[in-house]
Formats: C-alpha cells, structure tokens, sequence
C-alpha cells in the first residue's frame, strides 16, 4: 500500500469490499444513478486498492472513481462488516490530491477555499447588521458556509432561533469548518481551516453548530487531522430539541402535507434520527411528518454531498430528481431537510423546500 500512504490504515476494508459481492451496491445514489460497476462502492473501492497497490497507474483516469461518492455513508448500513466506504474514499481523495490527479472540479474548489470563506463571512456581517442585538454575546453559532453564501434567510433564521435558544446574544463565527477543502482532498487546507477556526473560537464558552456536514467535520474529521477546537460544539437539532415546549404550532402548516428527508450527514453520519422527527411533530401540532420508503438508516440521499455537483453535476441532479419523484409520487407537499446542501439540491430542482431551521425560528417566536 506504499503508493497510497494514507489508504495503508484502511488495507483489511478494502480487501473485505475488493473480495465481497457487492450486497451494499443497491444503497448507493451514484451507481443507481450511473448504472456503472465502477462507481457502485465495491467499484471505487478495488480501484482505489489497484492504486494504492500500484497494480493501475497513477492517472487521472484511474483516480477519478473516488470522487463518484456523495459521502452518504449508505453503503455501511447495507454492509456486515459495517465497512466505510466513505472515509476510506475520503483518505483517497487526499492521497490522490496530493499526487496531483484529482478531478479539474475538485481542484478548482480547494482554490476557492478563501473565496467561499469570504463570501460567507459578507453575508453573515449584512445579517448581523440588520439584526444587531446588544449585550455580550453568550455563544458563538457556526451557521455553515452553505447557508450564509446559499440560503441566507435560514442563515439568519439560524441566528435568532440560536439566540432564544441560548438565553441571550450570540456572535456568527466567520470562519469555515474547511468541508469542502475535505472533500477536494486538499488535507492541508482542512488542516488549515480547523486552525483559522480554533482562533476564532478560542474564549468561546459554547458554540452551536447549526448544518449537520459542519458539526460532523468538527467532531470526526478535525481529530483525524490532529486538530481539535476549544470548545466542544452543541448541534442546533439537540438544542431546538430539548426545548420542545417552547415550539409553537405553524397554522400555516396546519394542513398542509409535509415531508422529512432525513439528511445524510444528520441522520447517518451523526445519528440523529428521532429529533428532527419530534421537532416537525411539534411544529405540526402534535401529527407525524409524512415520509419516504426508505428512511433513517436506510434513507436515500438527496446528491448534493462531497462535491458531487460539481465533480459530477448530472449524476448529482439525477439523484435529487429521483428523491423528488418519490416525493411527489406519495402527495407532494412542502419537503422539509436540515441540511444546506440537500435545501440547495431540491430548490435547484424547482421543488417547494423548507429547512428545519427556519420553521423552529417561526415556532420559537410565536
């Protein structure tokens, strides 16, 4: 595995999916998508192992299955060796990034890493203006670049709702969890990222973390770069969670059918499942959400992770279409996530979409 370094420490799981008969390849957004053998997990893994083992050469060609991955962690569900393919494919971006093979898509979005951060942080500045509150904040909110740059009334939703939930003022942190750096495969600008953010947090008593891709890079992926923040981050979902009573019925929601997709990196990567659920039934007034056939463990993916749209965008638009053909072939109705990649997926895809943040916003004033 000498050609690969970084693949060394995962050579029993890819010889387990090399040698396996592919029983997780129906779980995977990007082979259904493709009807490709070598993008279903058992695919991307061997390619990945013929490399690392120097039986292929290193080029781009070879490189690019890696990359075929939404990071949905599906596969694992599907696997009785609870193999992860995704963290796996995760150290073969990096170790191919590094080689200096990785998909023209990938490496322009590593270079854009101050670009987006920037970005972000104009946004965030314009919403604090037009809602400063006073006092000394008691909590900084990580609302997640995907918001502030994409979706920036959730962004701002974001902030109130975190404000009433931790008692008082709370200050946006500018800097980025580094998410898309990870997934380019530009270790270096992760590892980066993880340090801008530790400065910036650094005094913090709390700090929220509002998208669930953010949350899971501060928990998982910064201590597998050696990189760790000072304060232990609080996920929005728990908080809004544990102040159910304080959520108030949306009449506009009364009547009106309204579907969860559970987001990958919520449910899948952080386990949460339940929460979002009981929160959706509070706001709506003490009925269930209406849902997929497959959901929790086994939820589809929406397509919009680990850069798919950019290193694969029509195989990304396929797998949301499909999401949002089920969707509408069970009723319609307003399509509830918490996450900003699966928002900006539906939205871009025409469908009426809503996240999980803003309604708790709404509930908690009213």
């Amino acid at each position: 595995m000498l050609h690969l370094p970084l693949l060394a420490a995962h050579q029993s799981s890819l010889e387990k999916c090399v040698y396996c008969p592919k029983l997780c390849r129906a779980a995977c957004p990007v082979s259904n998508a493709e009807t490709n053998e070598t993008v279903t997990p058992w695919g991307k893994m061997s390619m990945s192992y013929f490399l690392a083992r120097g039986d292929v050469p290193i080029e781009p060609e070879h490189a690019a299955p890696p990359w075929a991955c939404t990071g949905c962690h599906a596969c694992r569900e599907r696997c009785d060796h609870r193999n992860e393919p995704a963290v796996v494919l995760t150290d073969a971006r990096a170790d191919l990034f590094a080689r200096g093979v990785a998909p023209e898509a990938a490496v322009k979005a590593a270079a854009r890493a101050s670009e987006r951060e920037a970005e972000a942080a104009r946004a965030l500045d314009e919403i604090e203006a037009e809602d400063r509150r006073e006092g000394k904040p008691v909590a900084g909110v990580l609302v997640g670049c995907g918001y502030a740059r994409r979706a920036k009334g959730v962004a701002r939703d974001a902030l109130r709702a975190a404000a009433r939930l931790a008692g008082g003022p709370v200050r946006a942190i500018r800097g980025c969890c580094g998410l898309p750096e990870l997934w380019a495969g530009d270790r270096n600008g992760l590892r980066s990222a993880a340090q801008r953010l530790a400065a910036e947090t650094a005094g913090l008593e709390r700090l929220i973390v509002v998208d669930p891709g953010c949350a899971r890079a501060l928990l998982v992926e910064h201590p597998r770069v050696g990189e760790t923040l000072p304060v232990k981050p609080e996920l929005f979902v728990d908080l809004a969670h544990a102040a159910l009573d304080r959520l108030k019925p949306l009449p506009e929601l009364s009547d009106r059918p309204v579907r969860w997709h559970d987001p990958c990196q919520l449910g899948r990567g952080l386990g949460r499942y339940d929460e979002p659920r009981a929160i959706l039934s509070r706001v709506l007034g003490g009925r269930a959400p209406e849902g997929f056939q497959r959901e929790r463990e086994h939820a589809e993916c929406s397509g919009g992770g680990a850069l798919l749209p950019l290193t694969r965008p029509a195989t990304s638009a396929a797998i949301a279409d499909a999401r949002i053909g089920e969707h509408k072939a069970r009723g319609g109705g307003l399509l509830v996530t918490a996450c900003s990649d699966s928002l900006r997926r539906f939205r871009s895809r025409g469908e009426e979409a809503e996240d999980l943040v803003s309604l708790v916003a709404r509930a908690l004033a009213g």
